[in-house]
This record gives C-alpha cells, sequence and structure tokens, in this order.
C-alpha cells in the first residue's frame, strides 16, 4: 500500500513538472511585474519586419500591450486579453493566433498605481505630469488611460515588401494620419527608462482604440480632459529574440535606433 503511495505521488510530481517544461502549455509563461518583448526596436528600426513569434504564444506572457504585425502591418494594440492589427485604413481588426509579430511587448496588467489628471492637457503635459509622479524612473511602467478625448491624433503604416526600408523612412514617408475630436476609448502604453533604449522605445509609447473597437493607432498628439491614469510598475525584462538568419546577419549597433526612437515618439 505505501509503494503504490509512494508511485502516485511520484506520478503527480512528474506530471506537475512536465506542465511546467513543456512548450506549447497553455498556462501562462511568466509572472505579474514582468515587461515581455519579442525582438527588439533596434531590430525594427533596421528593418528587421519578420518575426516568428506568434500570438497564441504572446497571450501566455501577456494580456495588454502593444507593436505591430509582421511586415509591420499596421499598429498592434492588446487590452483584456484581445489582440487587435490596425491596419493603414485606420481600421481595427482582431488578431488570429496564427499571425506572428516582428516586435511586440506584453504584460499581464495588474495596475497598483491610480494617478487623476484634471483639466485639460495635451499631450507633452501628461508626460511631463506622469514623470512628477512616478514613484521612480528606473522601472517600465504599463499605463492604461481610458476615458474621453477631447482630440486626437494618431497613425498607421501600411504593409511592407521585400526589399524592407528602414522604420524612419516608412513612419515619415507612407504613414496614414487620423484625427477624432471627443472620443472615448483606451490608451494602452508603456514608459521604459532612458537605459533601454534601443532595447525597447525610450521614454513614452502609447497606441489607442475606440471604446467601440473599430480604429485607433499609435499616438502621435492629443487632448486629454480629466484623465484617469492606472501604472503597473514592471520590475522584471524578458525578450525572446527572433529565431531568423535576418537576424542573425543583422548589424544592430550602427546608432540607427536613436534616429527611428525620435521618429516613432
Amino acid at each position: 500500500m505505501k509503494i503504490k503511495r509512494y508511485l502516485w505521488i511520484a506520478i503527480l510530481t512528474i506530471t506537475a513538472l512536465l506542465d511546467i517544461i513543456l512548450p506549447g502549455n497553455t498556462q501562462q509563461n511568466t509572472s505579474s511585474k514582468t515587461l515581455f518583448q519579442t525582438s527588439t526596436f533596434t531590430a525594427l528600426s533596421i528593418g528587421l519586419y519578420e518575426g516568428n513569434t506568434n500570438f497564441k504564444q504572446l497571450k501566455k506572457y501577456g494580456n495588454f500591450g502593444l507593436g505591430t504585425v509582421n511586415y509591420l502591418d499596421g499598429e498592434m494594440i492588446g487590452l483584456d486579453g484581445k489582440f487587435y492589427q490596425i491596419k493603414a485604413d485606420g481600421v481595427a481588426s482582431v488578431i488570429p493566433d496564427s499571425m506572428t509579430s516582428p516586435f511586440a511587448t506584453v504584460t499581464f496588467f495588474k495596475p497598483q498605481i491610480l494617478i487623476n489628471l484634471e483639466g485639460q492637457i495635451n499631450y507633452q503635459q501628461l508626460q511631463q505630469l506622469l514623470d512628477q509622479r512616478l514613484p521612480t524612473k528606473n522601472y517600465p511602467y504599463a499605463i492604461r488611460i481610458h476615458g474621453d478625448f477631447p482630440y486626437l491624433k494618431f497613425r498607421s503604416i501600411p504593409k511592407q515588401t521585400p526589399p524592407y526600408r528602414l522604420l524612419t523612412e516608412v513612419v515619415k514617408e507612407q504613414s496614414s494620419i487620423f484625427e477624432l475630436r471627443n472620443v472615448n476609448g483606451t490608451l494602452v502604453g508603456f514608459r521604459t527608462p532612458k537605459y533601454m533604449q534601443g532595447v525597447n522605445v525610450n521614454g513614452y509609447h502609447f497606441h489607442f482604440i475606440t471604446e467601440n473597437r473599430k480604429t485607433g493607432g499609435h499616438i502621435l498628439d492629443g487632448q486629454f480632459q480629466n484623465a484617469k491614469v492606472e501604472l503597473d510598475t514592471l520590475s522584471n525584462v524578458e525578450i525572446n529574440l527572433p529565431k531568423t538568419a535576418e537576424f542573425d546577419q543583422a548589424d544592430l549597433g550602427d546608432g540607427k535606433p536613436a534616429e527611428a526612437n525620435r521618429v516613432k515618439r
């Protein structure tokens, strides 16, 4: 009887271990307070627009985030466990699990800090006021802003084809610009410290989607009325680098990320 009992305990222990280590299991692959990203912003900025991480995999690392999809085909935003692609025509649609991303940043969003910014402010003032309220600037933050916005200006960019151009050139010459007034919806974003430049977008980076999930894009400017801001401090960073020949052969140390970062913001 004791032998059977110990055998049963051993089987349960092995099963638990397999649940942890086997690839493709459906449980959460990372804890909260972790910023998980696929590839780096440096790689995206020099034209590495094809990745091999799909959204089924990304969902194991976060229910909240932003980035893009393969071939730089529009903007990506993740909110409440659903991920949306916003193409150059401004139309948002749910991303299938099989679609892949060359660059994405996600986390399991659990805000600890609520900041109420009274009155009307512009996008630059929003960033300045948030900087004044942060407990420290040495950690990344996930940020959600929900509400009614008097004015928002945002963009998306079209699908690219080889040979791929630099991100700075694509953003400058091919961006589709949209403006909405008195719109309600949600901003999803991150603030990363300066020392992460090249790994991610330095400073603030926001994508927007309307309440009805019909349109949105990368935020360029806006007006915010009585903004309610939720922040989640992230104390861990995990990066999944692409396993592609293009990434293997890329020159990632030529200074282009700094230029791309200025354009992206």
